[in-house]
């Protein structure tokens, strides 16, 4: 029986990427916000690994445990004095549309928290309606409302070309 730290390791392994790229648009595209949501996660996984279904259930905790930290992150009152800066820093990407995927993210960091989990995880980790409203624990009409409005604030927002970083909705 391997022990539990290499499990863990294992684990950690396949799904780092997965996990950041995931929390960098949870965060609102703060990479630093990202990793402090990813270590927080894992930390809570590593309490819990012992009584954790490996075969099913691993995946799906680590996702209810970073929705539900994202969306706490964001209540604290700290995080409300902060300002939003006007440049986002240097991001080596190469390739096209990198203007298009910016202003994707800043658009989509300016939703609300809840709404921003709720289109993350439709349709950025392809969950289905049931399977989202599980992770959140909320209704499947819930998550259709969130889902939709998330959608038309985001068009919205993209409609008039440039997005510019700004306070949440």
């Amino acid at each position: 029986m391997p022990d539990r730290d290499a499990e863990f390791g294992e684990y950690l392994d396949s799904r780092a990427s997965v996990m950041r790229r995931t929390a960098f648009l949870l965060s609102g595209g703060d990479w630093h916000r990202a990793e402090d949501l990813v270590q927080t996660t894992l930390a809570k996984i590593y309490v819990a690994w012992p009584r954790l279904n490996r075969e099913h259930g691993v995946d799906a905790y680590a996702r209810k445990v970073m929705v539900r930290s994202a969306i706490d992150e964001s209540r604290r009152a700290f995080r409300r004095r902060e300002s939003v800066v006007e440049r986002l820093p240097e991001v080596g990407v190469d390739g096209p549309g990198v203007d298009d995927a910016l202003d994707v993210r800043r658009a989509l960091a300016r939703l609300p928290a809840g709404q921003r989990a709720v289109v993350v995880l439709r349709y950025w980790e392809d969950l289905s309606v049931a399977e989202t409203a599980q992770v959140l624990g909320k209704s499947e009409g819930t998550i259709k409302s969130q889902a939709a409005k998330g959608l038309a604030a985001l068009r919205r927002l993209l409609a008039g070309g440039r997005v510019l970083v700004e306070e949440p909705l």
